[in-house]
């Protein structure tokens, strides 16, 4: 068990709630994520009770701590009334303390996004918006089964940006039959647009959705692995050129715009997942455990009316678990990691040889203060570079 104590990695990478809202207009083919479509609506008062009641629990297990960053995602929490938000921003403060800088993003989808709706929500005390915008291509948002198109995406982003300081939107690259030449183009217009921060995100193929039985059957071809490399680089060399460098391999912002509460996740911070289908990693006195939420959102709701909790999963992490997370975790960001923090979660330190083996091999490189980080030839080639280091 890793003692609790100043130099936990916890203790100096922040305290955060993540709030799940599982529920969706449509689900996208594409999408992995923990997401419902009611159409019958949204009982948004009894889910809200529902939260305020984990939140209480989760409170209850990490007792002092200061509340660094919020995050609402999903699902659509853009689907939410202004007053719901409102609700589950008043049980976070009534239970912890909310630093006075506190980051406070809400994720929101393009078709969602009304001027009045978003006042209502920075009323109620949300500071950043992340916006899923997807492609700056109406035929690959249809692909994508989103439902905005470029206009909206755009309208979307011009309405976020004249109600809060901070904004983020996020973008899918190397989907079907696209080219580095066309993906220049469009990135070129996203960044001419972005005022901060950029998620960009290679489309992945995951199984269990409709996009993997169409793979599965040819009917839907990505780019192979050279042309998604070109697409990559591209990615590396528009961003950095346009003074939003990666700060993690697939977030861009400009210097100080990074966002505080991904940021604590890949410094191994503590977070609280609550909603369904959340995650969480909590340092309590029996540990570090790892949370997991009910993902059906009635269950989870009838859970927590239940046993005032709806976690169906804790486990308590052992030393090596912890190092593996840290270690697969700050791989990703452009500032890499401190090995002697991998070395107390540990109990022994990286094998030396091997981190001098990869940096000759100009896949890692050393940073300021000792720090070992992925260089632009380790990046994308990273779970190579980790399953190396951990063993």
């Amino acid at each position: 068990m890793t003692p609790i104590g100043p130099d936990h990695p916890t203790r100096d990478a922040g305290f955060g709630i993540y709030l799940h809202w599982p529920f969706c207009a449509a689900k996208c083919p594409y999408c992995d994520f923990n997401s419902h479509v009611r159409h019958a609506g949204v009982d948004e008062p009894r889910f809200l009770d529902a939260f305020r009641a984990e939140i209480a629990h989760n409170a209850a297990r990490t007792p002092g701590r200061k509340v660094t960053s919020i995050f609402l995602g999903g699902g659509t929490p853009s689907l939410m009334q202004p007053a719901t938000v409102a609700g589950l921003l008043e049980a976070v403060a009534a239970h912890w303390s909310v630093a006075p800088d506190a980051e406070i993003t809400l994720e929101a989808n393009p078709s969602s996004v009304e001027a009045g709706r978003f006042r209502g929500y920075r009323a109620a005390g949300i500071n950043r918006v992340s916006l899923g915008v997807q492609a700056l291509d109406d035929a690959s948002l249809r692909t994508l089964g989103r439902l905005h198109d470029v206009a909206q995406a755009l309208a979307a982003i011009e309405v976020a940006q004249a109600v809060f300081a901070r904004t983020s939107f996020d973008l899918i690259y190397a989907r079907p039959g696209q080219t580095p030449a066309a993906w220049r183009s469009e990135l070129g217009e996203a960044l001419a647009r972005a005022a901060e921060h950029l998620s960009l995100y290679q489309l992945t193929i995951e199984p269990g959705t409709p996009f993997h039985g169409l793979a599965a059957t040819g009917k839907l071809v990505t780019p192979d692995d050279e042309t998604g490399r070109a697409l990559y680089d591209v990615t590396q060399d528009l961003c950095a050129k346009a003074g939003l460098p990666a700060y993690e391999i697939s977030n861009h912002a400009r210097p100080g715009a990074e966002s505080r509460h991904n940021l604590l996740y890949w410094r191994y911070g503590e977070y609280a997942g609550i909603g369904p289908g959340a995650h969480g990693r909590l340092v309590t006195e029996h540990g570090r455990i790892g949370t997991v939420t009910e993902r059906s959102p009635e269950a989870w709701r009838e859970k927590v009316e239940r046993d005032g909790h709806g976690v169906v999963e804790t486990e308590t992490l052992s030393s090596e678990d912890q190092a593996d997370e840290f270690l697969v975790m700050g791989l990703r960001l452009a500032e890499g990691i401190d090995p002697a923090r991998y070395a107390a979660l540990k109990g022994r330190p990286l094998n030396g040889n091997r981190i001098g083996m990869l940096v000759g091999d100009g896949l890692l490189e050393w940073r300021p203060g000792g720090r070992i980080a992925a260089t632009a030839r380790g990046a994308p080639v990273l779970n190579a570079l980790v399953a190396e280091l951990a063993t």
